[in-house]
């Protein structure tokens, strides 16, 4: 398997982490007297935004998704779709950002609403790494070039995943807990 599809699938595994994290933090706000650790939630945000959204997708784009295009204009579909869903990261943050602000102004009376924002975006996320993995990898691998390979490589060992040690974690809570030692402004 090529360099790059490993690297993408540990950045999923790091970004499921943070989503699983986000999930559970918006559940535990019930038995925390309605309110959220925002020091965490701005943790996992600013993950997503500075990590997910400025480096992982960018470099999906520009190499990977632009290498299948060479060689399949039947993948454009797949592709245009996962592109769109990549440009409305910054807004789904944005918006979920929000949702945590009405939580927080009107208390036990915004939690559902909060709750279904976190679920529905993570829910949308979870989708579309599936997408990726299942559709774009296999694909890619049956398509791509030696030489595609080597560039987008390249690509995506450049800017490595934060979180990630490059190994294998056995205690996923170990990587949310260098999200949160990483961007938290505690």
């Amino acid at each position: 398997m090529p360099k790059a599809l490993d690297i993408i699938r540990n950045e999923h595994r790091s970004i499921s982490v943070v989503l699983d994290n986000l999930r559970r933090l918006a559940r535990d706000a019930m038995g925390r007297g309605w309110r959220v650790d925002k020091a965490v939630f701005g943790a996992i945000v600013t993950y997503l935004e500075n990590f997910a959204d400025r480096v992982h997708h960018p470099k999906e784009d520009q190499y990977l998704f632009a290498a299948l295009r060479r060689h399949d204009a039947q993948a454009e579909a797949l592709i245009a779709g996962l592109e769109r869903e990549h440009a409305g990261g910054e807004q789904a943050l944005r918006d979920l950002r929000q949702s945590l602000d009405r939580f927080e102004a009107v208390g036990e009376a915004g939690y559902a609403g909060f709750e279904k924002a976190v679920e529905d975006f993570a829910q949308a996320y979870f989708e579309h790494m599936r997408k990726e993995e299942q559709q774009v990898f296999p694909l890619a691998q049956k398509l791509l070039t030696p030489a595609d390979w080597a560039a987008i490589d390249r690509a995506f060992e450049e800017n490595r995943d934060p979180l990630a040690t490059g190994r294998a974690e056995k205690d996923d809570q170990k990587r949310f807990e260098r999200a949160i030692n990483l961007y938290s402004d505690r």
